[in-house]
């Protein structure tokens, strides 16, 4: 799994890198050709999703964790390349959005069709999406812890110890391909120069208070605007609207272009004149407030950009533009306090520190924040501010908002609440745990002497009926031969004129909560499963109830 999903973030950075490069020799000499590159590609992305995959396209991780709780964690077969291709297009061509969405649904898709191809069971197979999901970041930022906790804080609320193995591996060899395969200049990192100094602790909590009100801000601007894009009825006046919106934007703030991650190394290097060197207004930045001035609006106009760039019909997500912002919002925040106040905090520590932050708010993800800037930053040098910067901000965010963007989406999907235990647990059971095979099979062609034998020696009222290469073909139960079972008159009549079609059977690749529907449906209290139809053994209603019920007391 890190294999296959950490080559496809390297295949997905390696294309827009190329993009990009191409891109590069208009940047300068004809950057009013390059502004309007963003609506090629949001037209190129539309083209192919509505000519190619049309409805079986879904963007973000809502989507994953709305197939993870119903759909069996089946992910379409296409999701394994269509989002490479389509947000290397988008990014590649400068809209302002992020990639690692895109490759955690690219990794999922692959964890999710490997195991399908496998037949491996419901559990074994959400493991192995998330597998994917979690090489995915890793590879992105050659960051393996966080890629592990992306996948459980984000994909996989309810995990156990053994499931963190494969994890750790996948996160792991994604990580290292990434590092041997990627230059150093597609990767982010950064060089910490700055120690932690305890007596900027107060800064820090007012930054995770101020990232988690940004945040929040993110999330309401994202929505409302994407939002109004999609009120537009014409995709194509959409995608025009979309485009020439962010043309204009680029044209004042340069840096909305792409994912930006560029503009945070310039940032890190205390450069702050390539952010606004391309602008139309570089001429009017020239005061230290005035950059301020220019840098805030970047912020919050970041958001505006990804809305616009997503909304219109391109694809990609939120971690990018959460990092972006972040990282402007900490350099900002600490320059106008050395401006103001005299002091000297280190402005690229609060940049760093604000990536988290942001990170924690938008996503609700404050592990993932915390170990992905102390990875790409090569040390835990900054782990007592980042921890504070996200909790804060985390705790600000979920206070006015309690559900993420994500968390928001899914509502919708599974039109109730996420927090709804009994949708949660069904969903992360495991059907093969609670397969009974102490049921008696007995042959079509037997007589009703041979039955009544089985009958005999059977502690159960149910037998299957399998033919000669062990396929379920029917079902008998006792009630519905018991008139005739000492019958003398009876005795040479065949099973297969005694037995039923089975009114619903399950899949090893089913979980519980498509087995209680099955159920309820049928109005059964066992139904068989099968594999590949052959007959594997039955489950019963009862058990899946106690079985719940555990698992209830258990998380209480």
């Amino acid at each position: 799994m890190g294999l296959l999903s950490g080559g496809a973030a390297v295949i997905l950075k390696s294309f827009v890198h190329s993009i990009q490069h191409w891109i590069e020799r208009y940047s300068y000499e004809d950057f009013f050709l390059v502004i309007f590159f963003p609506l090629v590609g949001i037209a190129f992305t539309v083209l192919l999703i509505n000519t190619i995959w049309k409805h079986s396209f879904k963007k973000g991780s809502a989507e994953i964790t709305y197939a993870i709780t119903k759909k069996s964690s089946q992910l379409p077969l296409s999701h394994t390349y269509s989002h490479i291709i389509t947000s290397a297009i988008t990014v590649g061509f400068g809209g302002s959005t992020g990639l690692e969405s895109p490759m955690v649904s690219t990794g999922s898709a692959i964890g999710s069709n490997v195991a399908r191809a496998f037949r491996l069971s419901y559990k074994e197979k959400t493991i192995l999406l998330a597998c994917g999901a979690s090489a995915g970041i890793a590879a992105a930022f050659n960051s393996p812890i966080a890629g592990v906790l992306f996948a459980i804080e984000v994909l996989l609320a309810d995990i156990s110890a053994a499931a963190f193995i494969p994890l750790i591996v996948a996160a792991a060899t994604g990580a290292l391909l990434a590092k041997i395969i990627l230059a150093e200049g597609v990767l982010l990192t950064f060089t910490l120069v700055s120690p932690f100094d305890h007596h900027n602790t107060h800064y820090y909590l007012l930054l995770g208070l101020l990232s988690g009100f940004v945040a929040l801000y993110y999330a309401r601007s994202f929505d409302y605007i994407h939002d109004l894009m999609k009120k537009i009825k014409s995709t194509w006046i959409r995608v025009l609207i979309g485009g020439v919106l962010l043309a204009g934007l680029v044209l004042f703030f340069p840096s909305l272009l792409g994912e930006g991650y560029e503009s945070i190394k310039s940032l890190s290097n205390l450069n702050t004149k390539t952010i606004f060197d391309r602008s139309i207004v570089a001429n009017w930045v020239n005061s230290e407030y005035a950059v301020l001035l220019f840098l805030s609006l970047v912020v919050l106009l970041k958001s505006v950009a990804a809305a616009i760039t997503i909304g219109s019909g391109g694809n990609g997500g939120s971690f990018g533009p959460s990092l972006f912002m972040g990282a402007y919002l900490g350099f900002v925040f600490a320059r106008l306090l050395n401006m103001m106040l005299g002091t000297d905090i280190p402005e690229v520590n609060f940049a760093l520190v604000g990536m988290a932050g942001m990170l924690s708010g938008v996503f609700y993800a404050p592990l993932t924040a915390i170990f992905l800037i102390a990875e790409i930053t090569g040390g835990y040098g900054l782990i007592i501010p980042l921890m504070m910067v996200s909790a804060m901000s985390l705790a600000v965010a979920n206070y006015f908002q309690p559900k993420s963007m994500e968390g928001k989406k899914l509502a919708k999907l599974l039109n109730a609440s996420i927090d709804d235990r009994d949708q949660y647990l069904l969903s992360r059971l495991d059907l093969s745990q609670l397969i009974e095979t102490n049921f008696l099979t007995i042959k079509p062609t037997e007589n009703l002497e041979a039955l009544r034998k089985t009958i005999a020696v059977s502690t159960r009222n149910t037998f299957a009926v399998v033919n000669d290469a062990e396929e379920l073909v029917g079902i008998i139960q006792l009630d519905d031969v018991r008139q005739i079972i000492f019958s003398a008159d009876a005795t040479e009549t065949l099973v297969k004129d005694l037995m039923n079609i089975p009114a619903g059977e399950l899949t090893l690749q089913d979980n519980l909560q498509t087995a209680l529907k099955k159920f309820d449906t049928t109005g059964l209290w066992n139904l068989p499963v099968v594999d590949k139809k052959r007959y594997v053994g039955f489950i019963s209603k009862s058990s899946l109830l106690a079985r719940y019920r555990n698992e209830l007391i258990r998380s209480a």
